[in-house]
């Protein structure tokens, strides 16, 4: 056992030493890794972005069980149903009481810089607090006015004079479609890939917002139970009292209803895990060009080793140190400088984009990955070399 420590602790580092002499192909090869996981950091943050985004106000909801159309594809496509069945649903033990929930997007005018964007319109009943937003629902009584509603202040955009005035006490008017709305509190929630911000009121004000809706065609509907039941003991009896036209879900399902929609139908998640794959495979080939020429270029030394005895092991070993070397030496940069992309990017568009301990874990893991199939392709001729061709 002493020996082979003895050994262990002799042993040259003969791919560091190869890797820092030519330090110009060591200083690409380093760049190449980091360039890879720059780019698998970014579009695996964009993805966790939509997804954290997009499903943000469905896991904010405060509702036991939810209510959505069969037709429904997502929060931002949820056509409507009867809003009779919610009074059937209250016919199920262990129903406290029903409420509708109304939401569309709406195209609303900036009170500041005057630019069309799009938000997200959410009415329901004031008097039973719809969202897990503290600061919204402590101004509830706010949007019982006729056209008043609450603004995000974590929307996409300029509105920093908007902000000043409404902090200050003062109502703000802008126009969405063909109607004067009034702004006279404010909450902060976020924006996403889908709208810039949101905006909160009673159901009366939100569906002036949308002649085209009758207040009978829901598209939310939000069950609250009594207390000492489940959702899951309650759950199974709503679906089988209720209509083939309604969907029922609890909390947790309506989060991965949206999430479900996200990820086998958004072509956008679909971007970027192809951005990841892309990644991924430019590192296997800038690492792969890199040993491959180091394996050619000392091809006549690693015969020369084969001569003496050492085996292809021992060779191999030597090529796959200096794979890892390039891997843990480009990762440094490679993960620092995404901290800075994910401030900058974060505060450029109001979503939620920052490093994970799990992300740069899987980062990390692919990077080694890249490095050690690089490894692998380049030393197969190698592998083959025979010293007598060598002389």
């Amino acid at each position: 056992m002493l020996g082979f420590i003895h050994k262990i602790r002799r042993r040259t580092p003969l791919g560091w030493l190869q890797l820092t002499r030519h330090k110009g192909r060591f200083i690409v090869a380093m760049s190449g890794i980091a360039f890879a996981d720059i780019l698998m950091f970014m579009q695996l943050a964009f993805q966790a972005s939509l997804f954290e985004s997009n499903t943000r106000l469905n896991a904010a909801v405060l509702a036991d069980i939810v209510l959505v159309s069969s037709q429904a594809k997502s929060t931002m496509n949820l056509s409507t149903f009867p809003r009779n069945r919610l009074l059937e649903a209250s016919d199920v033990p262990g129903v406290k009481n029903t409420e509708p929930m109304y939401m569309g997007i709406v195209s609303w005018r900036n009170p500041q810089t005057r630019k069309k964007v799009q938000l997200q319109a959410i009415g329901f009943n004031p008097e039973v607090p719809a969202l897990d937003i503290p600061e919204a629902n402590a101004q509830l009584d706010k949007i019982q006015l006729p056209d008043r509603f609450l603004f995000d202040k974590g929307a996409r955009g300029e509105y920093d004079q908007v902000f000043a005035q409404i902090e200050a006490g003062k109502d703000v008017a802008t126009e969405i479609g063909r109607r004067t709305i009034t702004v006279n509190g404010l909450f902060t929630f976020g924006a996403s890939f889908a709208a810039d911000g949101m905006l909160i009121s009673s159901i009366d004000n939100v569906l002036r917002l949308f002649p085209a809706q009758q207040a009978s065609s829901v598209n939310v509907g939000l069950i609250y139970l009594q207390p000492g039941y489940e959702a899951t003991e309650v759950l199974p009896q709503l679906k089988a009292h209720l209509p083939d036209d309604v969907k029922v879900l609890t909390r947790e399902e309506f989060v991965q209803f949206e999430l479900d929609l996200l990820t086998n139908e958004s072509p956008i998640a679909l971007i970027f895990t192809f951005g990841v794959l892309m990644g991924f495979f430019i590192g296997v080939i800038i690492v792969y060009q890199i040993l491959s020429t180091d394996v050619n270029s000392h091809l006549k030394e690693y015969a020369t080793f084969k001569a003496m005895g050492y085996g292809n092991n021992y060779l191999l070993g030597v090529i796959f140190e200096e794979a890892i070397i390039i891997a843990v030496a480009g990762f440094i940069p490679g993960f620092f400088i995404p901290l800075g992309l994910y401030s900058v990017t974060a505060s450029a568009t109001n979503l939620p984009i920052y490093m994970t301990t799990a992300r740069a874990i899987t980062v990390f893991i692919l990077t080694i990955m890249v490095c050690a199939i690089s490894g692998v392709l380049a030393t197969q001729k190698l592998q083959s070399a025979d010293p007598a061709d060598m002389f």
